[in-house]
């Protein structure tokens, strides 16, 4: 019998929306940007692939059902006619997080009491609401266990989706060591896949923290999917394989396909450098968890002091973005000498830096273009790209 199509919907930081959308068309998903993600129609096959390869969504989802309900009876009636057997298992713990905006069914605690009665007496599930529902940005660092449910009611339609990813995507396995304010991995890829950079090209980051942007350089050079970014290439373990719905054995020929696309090596060269010993340290225990230590050349370094062998390549880098009290004139200094070293010793290099004030960027004296707006840590940011010097 053939599968149903799944609803599914990659949640992305906002506007990297069309970044996903080319990951997914690059593993063969048409998919359409919305508005906080991606959506496509697809089979088992492509949920599995998705959650794999995906380098920029927080987490994929399946939107199980949606509908009207302008009150409890018709709430608790369109409850009954989901097909909860094909995410949840009998006596299986579910995880609810309930939002409502401008929708007759408003009270959030007593949403929730109608699912967790449905749910109990259909499948004896144990329903645990989460209350004020945080933002991706805000949830803390681990995800309880059981199976989520994310409840939208916005203008009385009401729109339920199955999490199929658990753990958040962003948390790839390797880093455990981390800098003051570390760059999502998510956000690291985006920068690299939004620049322009190609793993042909060589790298550095000069102010590489605990690595993430290098690391998530080399796991793109060489081909290796976020979900495999263990040294032991083994995946992480995902909120769909706990479904009763799961396929074993196309999960396994999609983690098998992905290894045997995996190179030997990076394309090119890749540096990460930093004057914090400490964060050095860090981004060398890192890289060595994602497996990729040999492709990387991680040293304590001064900015001014970067020195890459190759003639070209990219500058992609994340700076402080002078939100403390006290902090703009080091600042300033600091954009200044990023500028100075794109300038004078990098001028066949080009930039794409991550920045949340265009006066600080401006100290770089570089003819600086904006590539895309997001968030980072809550902060508005934006990538910022500037080409070569030389000859300008």
């Amino acid at each position: 019998m053939r599968e149903e199509p799944l609803e599914c919907f990659a949640v992305t930081p906002p506007g990297l929306e069309a970044i996903a959308a080319r990951e997914l068309a690059e593993l063969g998903i048409p998919a359409e940007p919305e508005v906080g993600g991606v959506s496509w129609q697809g089979d088992s096959a492509s949920l599995y692939a998705a959650n794999l390869h995906l380098r920029t969504a927080t987490r994929v989802v399946v939107r199980a059902a949606t509908f009207q309900a302008k009150s409890f009876f018709e709430l608790e009636r369109h409850i009954r006619r989901i097909d909860w057997a094909r995410y949840l298992a009998a006596g299986q713990a579910v995880r609810l997080r309930v939002t409502t905006r401008k929708s007759r069914l408003y009270h959030k605690r007593a949403i929730e009491e109608r699912f967790a009665r449905e749910l109990a007496a259909m499948l004896g599930a144990t329903v645990h609401g989460s209350g004020e529902v945080a933002g991706e940005e805000e949830d803390g660092d681990t995800d309880p266990e059981g199976q989520l449910f994310v409840v939208r009611f916005e203008r009385d339609r009401c729109v339920i989706s199955a999490d199929a990813s658990g753990e958040r995507l962003h948390r790839r396995g390797y880093r455990q060591a981390v800098a003051r304010a570390p760059l999502r991995e998510t956000l690291g890829a985006a920068m690299l896949l939004a620049s322009g950079w190609t793993p042909t090209s060589a790298l550095l980051d000069p102010l590489c923290g605990s690595g993430t942007i290098p690391i998530e350089a080399a796991l793109i050079s060489r081909s290796i999917p976020p979900g495999l970014a263990r040294a032991d290439r083994q995946p992480r373990a995902y909120a769909f394989q706990q479904w009763p719905s799961f396929e074993p054995g196309q999960w396994e020929r999609i983690v098998g396909a992905a290894r045997e696309r995996i190179r030997d090596a990076a394309g090119a060269e890749i540096r990460g450098s930093d004057r914090d010993a400490g964060a050095v340290e860090a981004a060398l225990a890192n890289a060595a968890r994602a497996g990729v230590g040999g492709d990387l050349i991680l040293e304590r370094r001064a900015l001014s002091s970067a020195a890459p062998s190759s003639t070209s390549g990219w500058v992609i880098t994340n700076p402080p973005y002078g939100v403390r009290v006290g902090e703009a004139q080091s600042l300033r200094d600091l954009y200044a000498s990023l500028g100075k070293l794109l300038r004078t010793r990098l001028p066949t290099w080009h930039l794409a830096l991550l920045a949340s004030d265009d006066r600080l960027a401006r100290h770089t004296r570089l003819p600086l273009t904006e590539l895309l707006r997001t968030t980072n840590g809550g902060i508005r940011v934006k990538l910022l790209f500037s080409p070569p010097t030389a000859g300008a």
